[in-house]
């Protein structure tokens, strides 16, 4: 049935377009003679649309008039028509030529007759769908949610146009930077001014709705732009880069919500994967921390580039089993072996490395959050994540591993809490296996700052207190920190790791620091709540925290690498003596107290500079103190 509808719609155009080249050519012939055709000249005129009329037929069929539909007729269309017409002109020309049929045919009805056609045809075309579209949606397009578009560019054109079929939008209007399209209008809709009016205009139209349209711009400028949104208090949505755009599919379906990767957006990553792939491929790759969030991920990029075997080892049973299920999921063509287990227990470690003989090891289990370890379970905070990192290494070591990277943390620098200052021990130890002349295995150590969306991270914790209802907890006005995505994070690691030829500390671009009261402000805008709503309160300094962060210890110096997001530190000397030293203190039978950890840290990490302990206890109550 709905084949015989659609060829029925098409003869109705083939025989509408027939009725319009026989119009089309009588009045040509009444223009020609200024409305009175004589009586010869109009017999003529009838007579020769008898060859007239299969010569246009026969183009418009050729060029395929008929494929498309009247509702959705377009640019293309009109270019088929225009195509037909003129074919079907030369034609007739032609055959008039030759037929000299008596009496002959003025020549300006062969000039003026195409173009009285190709008006017909592609005037009643729009207005066919200009009159459907009114049908569909005239109704219905005031009724819609006012928003504006901000780029006036050809996505913010195209989404101009289908906005304006929408039943859900109303579109009020456009902005866009470049001066010269002020106040013109596309698709009627008027350029009103530059974006930085956002708030005004926003308030004059009386919409809480944008739409960022430039999926061409940098990443700053659309950052920029996501910000202006969040903090005018409108609710935005972006059209992200259109390279997979496809013919025919609506811009307006890739329409999506801004989320807090827009408002610290990052150039997108991009590796040398031939790099990647000639370290990774057909080989055997282990992860420890394998559960956490940069493990995970690791797990996953490592995957993309076809290893024989993925070794994941993690402490939390939890956290493999549901890994272990996504990566059979994803991945059924690759062996992953879930092995529970914790990164001090040398037994385990030496019967996994001697089973499943790993090419690489990236060891990322460790203990981060920085309050949790800096009081009560300072001591477990050096265990894991020193003697553990030495433990691993060591396995790697007797078993020829080639290369271990151990994930580090811009904590290390400088540090002032226990968990920084465990981290840089755990790259000094690192240093010196390296310093000592494994046999076979290289060290490398990869240091960067927080990952949106980690878990403990601070991002979780302030959308956990907006669904709560607030109040958002900011330690202190100034403080800032690092950001990067858990993906970009691990793609880095992994170029950073076929890079390496050994004792390298890599320095991942964390880009600029973001003032976590800005963040946690935009945040609570983000989720359309005001000032008023969801209160940002501050509580002064946690036990060790910092109000600044930093990538490098004042003395280390960095060189570039062929990566721009990468840098290399050179490790500082370390003596020899240090793991001599530092395993009886580790392996020691006794719990130390925190004052004690603290203390004893200081031997090996001369830039570790603790809170005092009555600094610790002289710690403020929270402060209510609102932004």
């Amino acid at each position: 049935m709905l084949r015989t509808k659609a060829t029925w719609l098409s003869f109705s155009a083939f025989l509408f377009d027939l009725c319009a080249v026989a119009g089309s050519w009588l009045v040509a012939y009444i223009i020609r003679f200024n409305g009175t055709v004589p009586e010869d000249f109009r017999v003529g005129a009838l007579h020769s649309l008898l060859w007239v009329l299969p010569v246009y037929g026969v183009m418009f069929r050729i060029f395929g008039l008929y494929r498309g539909m009247w509702v959705f007729a377009s640019l293309p269309d009109l270019v088929r028509i225009s195509k037909a017409v003129v074919a079907g002109a030369l034609v007739a020309m032609v055959v008039s030529v030759m037929v000299q049929p008596v009496p002959i045919v003025p020549r300006s009805v062969l000039v003026v007759s195409p173009l009285f056609l190709f008006l017909a045809m592609g005037g009643a075309r729009a207005l066919y769908r200009a009159t459907k579209e009114f049908y569909l949606y005239g109704g219905l397009v005031g009724q819609g949610k006012p928003v504006v578009v901000l780029g006036a560019g050809n996505a913010g054109a195209n989404l101009a146009r289908e906005l304006s079929r929408s039943s859900e939008w109303r579109l009020v209007g456009l902005l866009d930077d470049d001066v010269s399209k002020h106040g013109r209008e596309i698709y009627g809709y008027k350029v009103l001014g530059p974006i930085s009016e956002l708030p005004r205009m926003a308030e004059e139209l009386k919409t809480e709705y944008a739409i960022i349209a430039i999926p061409s711009a940098s990443v700053d400028v659309q950052r920029r732009v996501a910000t202006l949104c969040v903090r005018a208090g409108v609710r935005a949505l972006v059209l992200p880069a259109l390279t997979a755009v496809t013919q025919g599919q609506a811009f307006l379906s890739r329409v999506r919500q801004i989320d807090l990767e827009d408002l610290l957006g990052r150039d997108p990553v991009m590796i040398d994967t031939d790099d990647v792939e000639a370290l990774l491929k057909n080989r055997v790759a282990m992860v420890t921390g394998a559960g956490g969030s940069i493990g995970s991920e690791l797990c996953r990029q490592i995957l993309r580039f076809g290893p024989v075997q993925l070794v994941a080892f993690d402490v939390s049973e939890f956290s493999i089993y549901r890994l272990n299920e996504e990566l059979c999921d994803k991945y059924p063509e690759v062996s992953v072996v879930p092995i529970i287990g914790d990164v001090k227990d040398s037994l385990l470690l030496d019967q996994v490395m001697a089973r499943y003989s790993p090419h690489i090891v990236f060891h990322a289990a460790a203990y981060k959050h920085v309050p949790l370890m800096e009081e009560v379970n300072a001591w477990q905070a050096v265990r894991n994540n020193v003697l553990g990192t030495y433990r691993v290494a060591r396995a790697a070591i007797r078993h020829d591993v080639v290369r271990f990277v151990l994930i580090s943390t811009d904590k290390a620098v400088n540090p002032t809490n226990v968990m920084g200052a465990s981290k840089r021990l755990a790259e000094m130890v690192c240093s010196s296996l390296q310093q000592q002349g494994a046999r076979r295995t290289q060290f490398e150590t990869v240091r960067f700052g927080n990952v949106l969306g980690s878990a403990g991270s601070v991002i979780p914790k302030f959308q956990e207190q907006i669904a709560r209802g607030g109040p958002v907890t900011v330690t202190h006005p100034e403080i800032t920190r690092f950001f990067m995505t858990i993906p970009e994070a691990s793609q880095l690691v992994l170029q950073a790791s076929s890079m390496g030829h050994g004792g390298e500390i890599f320095i991942l671009d964390m880009g600029k620091p973001v003032r976590i009261a800005d963040l946690a402000h935009d945040l609570i805008r983000l989720y359309g709540f005001t000032e008023e709503q969801i209160r940002v309160v501050f509580t002064g300094l946690r036990p060790g925290e910092k109000l600044y962060e930093e990538l490098l210890a004042d003395d280390e110096t960095t060189t570039r690498t062929p990566h721009p997001k990468l840098r290399i530190a050179r490790a500082r000397e370390v003596p020899d003596s240090l793991i001599d030293s530092l395993l009886p203190w580790l392996m020691q039978h006794r719990v130390p107290t925190d004052d004690e950890v603290r203390r004893d840290l200081r031997r090996w990490v001369a830039e570790y500079q603790p809170a005092t302990s009555t600094a610790l206890r002289s710690v403020p109550a929270p402060v209510t103190r609102v932004l």
